[in-house]
């Protein structure tokens, strides 16, 4: 059994904590600084990030259970974990190829699909029935949002979000820090830093997830 502490007490902490305990796997602590003590919730210790130096050890494992990719990449930034102690967290319903790889501290919600020689970064969200076709890359601090298929050959770029029930068709890069708006249909290459939307997706607004 693999033990876990979350950084961040909200509702996508409850499902990352329901991917965890499918495994029959446990949560030993929530830390978030919305709390200024420590104190004891359903058998989870949780209090300030503060805590962290106590509980952890070498065999426990961190998840950034924050939703935005920007505060993910800054909490990973600020909190200096050596990369092997944040832990890899795949849903009891998901279907992962044996030739895909994914990286530390990812998640892959209830349902989801990885295909064949799918390449996904650390600190990654691939939410629930979300489908990662066969030879994608997907950067670090990248958010595939529920019910989006990336088909094959596609490649989406260091955090950036593709919305909820969007379609990347075969070969499209999408750029880096850039938002495709929920049922989006992408046919082209999307630059860096924007956002875009429709079907076919345009680009809306060139200020993307960093801005």
């Amino acid at each position: 059994m693999r033990r876990f502490i979350l950084i961040g007490d909200s509702g996508h902490s409850k499902v990352i904590t329901d991917c965890i305990t499918s495994n029959g796997d446990q949560v030993i602590a929530k830390l978030d600084d919305k709390y200024t003590e420590r104190f004891e919730g359903e058998a989870i210790i949780k209090g300030p990030l503060s805590l962290l130096d106590q509980l952890l050890d070498e065999n426990v494992f961190v998840v950034i259970a924050i939703g935005s990719n920007k505060v993910r990449k800054l909490l990973v930034e600020k909190l200096h974990l050596p990369l092997e102690h944040y832990g890899t967290v795949i849903h009891k319903s998901a279907i992962v190829s044996e030739s895909a790889q994914i990286g530390y501290g990812t998640v892959v919600m209830p349902s989801a699909i990885i295909n064949a020689d799918a390449k996904i970064g650390n600190h990654c969200i691939i939410n629930s029935s979300a489908i990662v076709e066969h030879d994608n890359c997907v950067n670090d601090y990248v958010h595939i949002s529920p019910n989006t298929t990336l088909t094959g050959n596609v490649r989406i770029g260091e955090g950036t979000q593709v919305g909820a029930a969007s379609v990347v068709i075969p070969g499209v890069e999408v750029g880096v820090w850039t938002m495709i708006g929920g049922g989006s249909t992408v046919v082209r290459n999307i630059e860096d830093h924007v956002t875009a939307v429709g079907n076919p997706a345009k680009v809306i607004k060139k200020e993307g997830l960093l801005k």
